[in-house]
């Protein structure tokens, strides 16, 4: 697997936002973002967010959003706008789910899907959460501390 991009948010957008306006918070970009075992990604709203949190780290496969944005015809919108923290390519990430996995030295555990929500249709486009079912990305736990970076050899 490679990861493509790494974004962080220091607060949510549209978690716990069910009936109010989305916020404001924007997707920060990094070469590399620190994973601490048992509590998340340093500096992202999910750090520490309550003991054992099945989505202390999600990741989202370029495919899926270069195969969105060819249905729905999106030229101006980032793969940024689903929220997820790891941009990968070459792994079929529902492979992951309920199983342990290591990327770059950290070990990590599938916990689920990133199932998409009604947000998706505001945030990208009309459509996008029905189109994302069942390929959301990957919700996980970070097993062991370390850094992940953006891969920058090609694959």
């Amino acid at each position: 697997m490679t990861i493509r991009r790494i974004f962080v948010s220091p607060d949510h957008n549209f978690f716990g936002h069910h009936g109010k306006p989305p916020g404001e918070h924007e997707m920060v970009e990094c070469d590399e973002v620190e994973c601490v075992a048992g509590r998340g990604i340093r500096g992202d709203r999910f750090f520490d967010y309550k003991e054992d949190y099945k989505g202390q780290i999600t990741f989202f496969d370029l495919a899926t959003y270069e195969s969105l944005c060819r249905q729905f015809n999106v030229t101006h919108v980032g793969p940024d706008v689903f929220r997820r923290n790891v941009l990968t390519e070459g792994q079929d990430l529902n492979e992951w789910i309920g199983q342990e996995f290591e990327v770059q030295g950290i070990r990590f555990s599938g916990s689920e899907e990133a199932r998409p929500c009604y947000w998706m249709n505001q945030a990208f486009a009309e459509g996008a959460e029905e189109a994302l079912r069942g390929r959301g990305g990957l919700r996980a736990r970070i097993l062991s501390d370390g850094v992940l970076r953006v891969d920058t050899k090609p694959s």
